[in-house]
């Protein structure tokens, strides 16, 4: 009787949303591009093992995926949102305004970004503060904020091929690049003492000086990692950032520059020693559960030790698993469809 209340509740509230159109008999999914690859293939061991249909899944970023995820409760919207960082507090807010209530949030597995080149190209010996100093739209030069002058590598510092910045990576609505600016551009503009002091005074003005990037020298390449390295081969002096997995899938043709003297390598992105190192998480509508075909069945696909467990099929698409622990933690909240707290 209490899952039979559950079912009619979750439909209501589906009905209530404004929904023309019966329950969808097929899962959604949406977000960003380095989780793309993972869920398409939970979707595919899905889809083979009930024989239900394969679920829809989208590349749109992140912040696209997110976006479409909180606009609303129903079959016109997704069921799942795939996320290469977490879930904004901001974000949390849209999703409740829309009536998207119960989010339900798991960390997936591990990635690391990665700046790549051709294989053939000379290996830079990147430390963080290179990375604000050459790839941030302002940036210090005699203790003051001014439009980034540098051209070339190698006046950034020593270590560093004498090539032009060209730099291809994903857009504004990517959770790589939201993660890239974090964990590298702002990172490394806070390593000198004038940066510390702006954030400390006003954290609004510090990062709307160290977060927007160069116009000249930074390329947004799209959602799609696989014309980033096809990109690299083409153009010689060229870089890219993208996710780990997309690296090692083709480091036949590209290979990864260290960050402060660590390569990027499963342990070192796991035990978090490589510097852009970073979580995946999917979120799900805990209301499209029993309404929408096989929700809970994909979702527990994706929480089972046989996809994200170590050793599991996903971790030989790139996918760094979670330690024991946090993955015993994550099929839990799958299989009792925990509701997160607000970010």
């Amino acid at each position: 009787m209490k899952k039979l209340l559950a079912l009619c509740a979750a439909a209501v509230a589906i009905s209530a949303a404004g929904s023309a159109h019966a329950a969808r008999d097929y899962v959604w999914a949406a977000g960003s591009s380095t989780v793309f690859p993972f869920t398409t293939r939970v979707a595919e061991n899905f889809g083979r093992k009930t024989g239900m249909k394969a679920p829809k899944v989208e590349s749109l970023g992140t912040g696209g995926g997110i976006k479409l995820f909180c606009s609303g409760v129903g079959d016109n919207f997704p069921d799942i949102a795939n996320a290469s960082r977490r879930m904004t507090a901001a974000e949390f807010d849209t999703c409740r305004a829309n009536g998207v209530n119960d989010i339900v949030e798991m960390k997936v597995g591990f990635d690391g970004i990665v700046i790549a080149a051709d294989r053939n190209a000379p290996t830079y010996q990147f430390r963080l503060p290179h990375l604000y100093l050459a790839l941030s739209a302002k940036t210090l030069r005699g203790g003051q904020f001014v439009d980034n002058p540098y051209t070339n590598w190698n006046e950034i510092g020593p270590g560093l091929a004498d090539n032009r910045i060209l730099v291809y990576g994903p857009p504004p609505t990517s959770g790589t690049r939201d993660a890239f600016i974090e964990l590298g551009i702002e990172a490394g503009a806070l390593t000198f003492p004038t940066v510390q002091a702006l954030k400390a005074r006003d954290e609004d003005e510090f990062k709307q000086t160290t977060h927007p990037l160069r116009r000249e020298g930074w390329v947004d390449a799209g959602e799609n990692d696989n014309a980033i390295v096809q990109t690299l081969t083409k153009t010689p002096g060229a870089l890219g950032v993208f996710g780990y997995s997309f690296m090692e899938e083709n480091q036949d043709q590209v290979k990864a520059m260290p960050i402060d003297g660590v390569e990027p390598t499963v342990p070192t992105i796991a035990d978090g020693s490589y510097p852009l190192s970073r979580s995946l998480y999917i979120y799900v509508k805990k209301a499209h559960v029993g309404v929408t075909q096989g929700l809970q069945e994909f979702v527990n696909e994706f929480a089972s030790d046989a996809a994200t467990g170590r050793g599991g099929y996903l971790q030989g698409r790139g996918l760094i698993p979670l330690p024991a622990d946090q993955h015993e933690a994550m099929k839990s909240v799958a299989s009792g469809m925990t509701p997160m707290r607000r970010p």
